[in-house]
């Protein structure tokens, strides 16, 4: 290895190590992500939910569920709408994740609560088949509200107003069906919006709320905005809780797109000694890489522009015959050496060999012979024939 490849490594391996350092040194910024993970400490996790839960539902069984509610009931129900769920009358719970149900597990959620049991769903955005399904619109407040308060419906749980900000969501109930729909609490900005309700579905109900963010660990943590979600809970029946925790418990798997091959101990094994290897050649390939070649242009050919120049010099000094006869001497040269042609009589013969051969017109052949031949004699040129002679050249070597 060279002595600059190893300055180079060197130089690479402390950048990396200061930046390390300077990294570790510095205070971790507070990630305001809104996971709704259940093993997450950061300000909108629900680790404190996640473990005050047993203590809210005492005596009840919970029970996480880390696979889709299709996926869950599916021994239970099929699309036969004969089948049901067995045993005891459970309550499904879903804080944060409830968003992201799909058309299938929306369906499942409805044979199970239609089969006595309970769904409660505290999401920002309510699945639009549940929606349609119950009867329910929901709308959204785009315009910032600076202030917004969370207040539970009853009275007799008390009429005091949270301020509820930092993670708040901006969707409301906009349409309920009046004849089935409880109103269990509202929230506002400027005016009061329904984000909490209460739908009868068959033998069960799904209680639906739009506020997730009151669960998090940030809000059970200020001031007295645990009182507003013990509020909320105590909606809920206290049945066994099926707790919805897809993508929330910390499980999630890699959405990379090396997914597959981590996920495979043959292929991740075939990936690292793929990268080794390729490290490797890199190396040795440039400890033994040859220099760049310079490139070497090749000598131009300057006779045709050196000639040009002196007869240009020539014709200035008005030595016609001179010039004239240069001009013959590189015709009579560039014959020879492109058509090999004799060029010590400018005859007849002369004439037929040098048509045959460059394929011009005779009879410009013919012209030009006879102006060299008359340029030998003893004929005074004058700028005229000069510029005769010339054209009739260039007429050929062109």
């Amino acid at each position: 290895m060279s002595r600059s490849i190893k300055i180079y490594l060197f130089l690479i391996v402390v950048l990396v190590v200061l930046i390390a350092v300077i990294d570790s040194s510095q205070p971790k910024p507070i990630d305001w992500t809104p996971t709704y993970g259940i093993t997450e400490k950061k300000p909108f996790g629900l680790y404190i939910f996640d473990r005050e839960m047993r203590g809210i539902f005492k005596g009840n069984d919970i029970k996480p569920i880390s696979v889709t509610p299709y996926e869950y009931f599916l021994s239970s129900y099929s699309q036969d709408s004969t089948m049901h769920y067995g045993g005891p009358k459970k309550t499904f719970l879903s804080i944060g994740g409830g968003e992201a149900l799909d058309e299938q597990s929306v369906s499942a959620l409805l044979n199970f609560v239609a089969d006595g049991n309970h769904a409660f769903i505290s999401a920002k955005r309510i699945p639009e088949w549940l929606l349609d399904t119950l009867k329910l619109k929901q709308g959204y407040d785009f315009q910032y509200q600076k202030d917004t308060y969370n207040w539970i419906a009853n009275p007799k749980l008390g009429s005091k107003k949270y301020k509820i900000t930092e993670g708040l969501g901006n969707g409301y109930f906009s349409g309920i069906d009046t004849l089935k729909t409880q109103i269990l609490g509202y929230q506002s900005g400027d005016t009061a919006r329904v984000n909490f309700v209460k739908v009868p579905f068959k033998e069960g109900s799904f209680i639906l709320h739009t506020q997730p963010a009151a669960f998090t660990n940030f809000h059970l943590l200020k001031e007295d905005h645990a009182a507003y979600a013990e509020k909320v809970m105590a909606y809920i029946p206290k049945n066994d809780i099926l707790w919805y925790v897809k993508g929330q418990d910390g499980n999630k798997k890699p959405e990379s797109m090396l997914r597959v091959i981590l996920g495979n101990p043959q292929l991740t094994w075939a990936w690292y000694i793929f990268l080794f290897g390729l490290l490797g050649f890199l190396i040795f390939n440039a400890k033994r890489k040859q220099r760049i070649v310079p490139i070497i242009k090749p000598l131009s050919n300057t006779t045709i522009d050196f000639a040009k120049t002196i007869g240009n010099l020539y014709f200035q000094e008005g030595d016609h015959d001179n010039i004239i006869e240069k001009k013959i001497i590189y015709f009579l040269e560039k014959v020879r050496q492109d058509y090999m042609i004799d060029t010590t009589v400018l005859d007849a013969q002369f004439i037929k060999k040098l048509q045959l051969k460059s394929g011009k017109n005779p009879e410009d052949i013919e012209h030009l012979v006879y102006l060299i031949n008359k340029s030998r004699s003893d004929y005074k040129a004058v700028e005229s024939d000069l510029i005769e002679i010339s054209q009739a050249i260039e007429k050929i070597v062109s």
